[in-house]
């Protein structure tokens, strides 16, 4: 019976796979212990020594190094804990692996120059934490002294890019054309005097969240008549000009007058920046939403129809 049977070094080499100057290695690191010697002074090993190569081969096909197999083979580390920490050991280095093949696919189709290359390469192999904090310290900085205000935590976590632990290429192009926006000053200051300009109408008409709902209400007034192709400037566009003046005259708690539109346009020329818009594009694509619809064309017309009726009234 083969628990009775002593093994030559040639026999388990056989029956494991392994060759016999492995297995000589094994038994003179301790892995393995011979149960005798042969009259000719060979090793000799039980059948518990095939059972115990063979674990041996497959925990170092997963990678762990010797001493630590030694350890476990030896009970002297429990095999569950060593194997959860090898499989958090791993995953590391498939998250960086997923990464690096997307930048290359990403290079081979962008063409960069080395310099664009190199930035690329630098921003994505950052770990989650690390691109966390570089868009948080953006976020931190325009929208200071407004993280108390519930509307403008909600606004932070729809600015919050996640790459994801396996993402397209076109995802890491997108985190790198962000990441290279957030650090804009001037966009920075762009979207910090958006973040002041919507604090203060907040707090003078004490309404929630003006710019969502502005843009909304430009989206549903100014769309249809654009589609009709209405002049900005025409008199068929004074009654999409007067709902919104009366709905910012309304959300802001001022007088619907000059001063009013005059305000409401410089407001609108703000928000209508297109790195604003571009920000958001490259956050769907990281993130994986839906694209959003582009509000450039309706902010467009309604600068043209305020600053035409603006104008008109003079200062």
């Amino acid at each position: 019976m083969d628990g009775d049977t002593l093994f030559s070094i040639g026999d388990l080499a056989r029956r494991t796979g392994l060759t016999v100057k492995t297995i000589r290695f094994y038994s003179d690191r301790g892995v393995v212990t011979p149960k005798g010697r042969s009259p000719a002074g060979y090793r000799l090993y039980d059948i518990d020594a095939v059972a115990r190569l063979d674990f041996v081969r497959t925990l170092r096909a997963l990678g762990l190094d010797l001493p630590t197999i030694r350890k476990v083979v030896d009970r002297d580390l429990p095999l569950p804990e060593v194997a959860a920490a090898h499989a958090e050991a791993l995953a590391v280095q498939i998250r960086t692996l997923r990464l690096r093949r997307a930048v290359l696919t990403a290079v081979a189709r962008r063409g960069p120059t080395p310099e664009e290359m190199d930035l690329m390469h630098r921003l994505a192999k950052l770990s989650e934490e690390e691109r966390g904090g570089l868009i948080a310290e953006f976020l931190d900085d325009v929208f200071a002294h407004l993280h108390a205000d519930p509307v403008f935590t909600a606004v932070i976590r729809t600015m919050t890019p996640e790459l994801p632990d396996d993402p397209e290429a076109e995802q890491v192009e997108a985190w790198v054309e962000l990441a290279e926006l957030s650090q804009d000053p001037d966009f920075r200051a762009a979207v910090r005097r958006m973040a002041d300009d919507q604090a203060a109408e907040r707090a003078q008409g004490g309404t929630a969240v003006v710019r969502r709902d502005l843009a909304a209400v430009i989206r549903d007034q100014v769309g249809p008549a654009l589609a009709a192709g209405v002049a900005p400037a025409s008199p068929e566009a004074d009654p999409v000009v007067a709902a919104l003046t009366a709905h910012y005259a309304c959300v802001s708690g001022h007088r619907d007058d000059g001063d009013l539109r005059r305000r409401l346009l410089t407001r609108l020329e703000t928000v209508n920046d297109p790195r604003r818009e571009q920000y958001f594009r490259l956050l769907a694509v990281i993130n994986g939403w839906p694209a959003p619809h582009s509000l450039t064309m309706v902010f467009d017309w309604s600068i043209q129809a305020l600053r035409a009726r603006t104008e008109c009234a003079g200062p």
